[in-house]
């Protein structure tokens, strides 16, 4: 079997994560990167497709006719066309849970900084404003504790799960959206509660639900609108469960407190989105999930994807409803 890595720079950017587990299960090549024109050439030939987040449409995927496996390096698996793949008896597997700890605690870093700045003040030490204060301490930004805040979680799968567990631990409040609000966690208070509701009470955001029609702009100036003043909201899931015109408005106006996100819509952005110049957020690289922890557990689970495939029993397949 062929096995073609499309973009495998981010899982192992510094030689500290190899590919040896994934290179032993057949002749393999590897591509850093792969712009949009180059997919096919490289592809055509391929067994197995590794990917991440090269788009791998309908008309690319009609081009590829040894293709008979796609491996996602990631949870979400949007830049696949499910439909054709399946059609096609193409199984698509992803990988699952391997971050929930990493991504958990990357929210609450995003909600430290935005209720402490503690960045920022560390950077007006160093360029020497303490220093030349006339009291012996001063801050730029209002200072805020988490202790008795609600926290509302918009999806309560593994990663909502945890930031949950986290967020009570600071003393929050948690409350929660979900579809099946079933489970719920021990610790008190909790609450699931329906969408409108979470919009309204709480004073922190948190998404971690998946990227559908429904949820396209889950964040709007309407929702927004019924917001308490000065809340926060983190998005550590998909940059366009934002509208981020709007939040962008509501961060100039003073309506929200506050954005912490680790992605965007455009990613890498473009020099015009609005949330760059939006004031009060913390914007981080889409590194929520990239702890070495994570890209190992990745790297491992696509091997045993593949395994999987190779001994005729595939597993994690996101396109059972498609396949013939």
């Amino acid at each position: 079997m062929r096995i073609v890595v499309l973009d495998g720079y981010t899982l192992n950017p510094s030689g500290d994560n190899p590919w040896d587990a994934v290179a032993a299960l057949g002749d393999f090549t590897l591509y850093d990167r792969t712009n949009p024109a180059d997919v096919v050439a490289r592809a055509k030939d391929a067994d197995i497709l590794i990917s991440n987040k090269v788009v791998l449409d309908a008309k690319t995927v009609s081009q590829l006719p040894k293709l008979k496996f796609i491996s996602v390096l990631a949870t979400g698996y949007d830049v696949i066309d499910l439909a054709t793949t399946g059609a096609r008896g193409v199984p698509v597997s992803n990988v699952v849970a391997y971050g929930v700890d990493s991504v958990a605690q990357h929210v609450i870093a995003l909600l430290m900084e935005l209720c402490r700045g503690t960045g920022r003040h560390d950077a007006s030490v160093k360029h020497g404003d303490w220093g030349k204060a006339r009291d012996w301490c001063y801050s730029l930004t209002p200072q805020r504790q988490l202790t008795g805040m609600v926290m509302g979680i918009v999806g309560f799968g593994n990663n909502g799960r945890k930031v949950g567990e986290l967020a009570h631990a600071f003393g929050m409040e948690v409350i929660s959206f979900t579809k099946r609000p079933t489970n719920p966690p021990a610790y008190k208070p909790f609450r699931f509660v329906d969408l409108d509701t979470l919009f309204r009470e709480s004073e922190v955001i948190s998404l971690h639900c998946p990227l559908t029609d429904q949820t396209r702009h889950l964040v709007n100036a309407e929702r927004i609108a019924s917001m308490r003043d000065k809340a926060f909201i983190i998005n550590t899931a998909r940059g366009p469960l934002l509208n981020e015109e709007d939040v962008a408005a509501a961060l100039h106006s003073g309506k929200l407190g506050g954005l912490g996100a680790d992605v965007l819509t455009m990613e890498p952005p473009s020099p015009d989105t609005p949330l760059l110049t939006a004031p009060n957020t913390v914007i981080t690289p889409h590194i929520a999930w990239a702890t070495l922890h994570a890209r190992r557990t990745i790297m491992a689970m696509t091997a045993e994807n593949i395994q999987a495939f190779l001994a005729g029993r595939p597993r994690n397949v996101v396109n059972s409803a498609f396949l013939k």
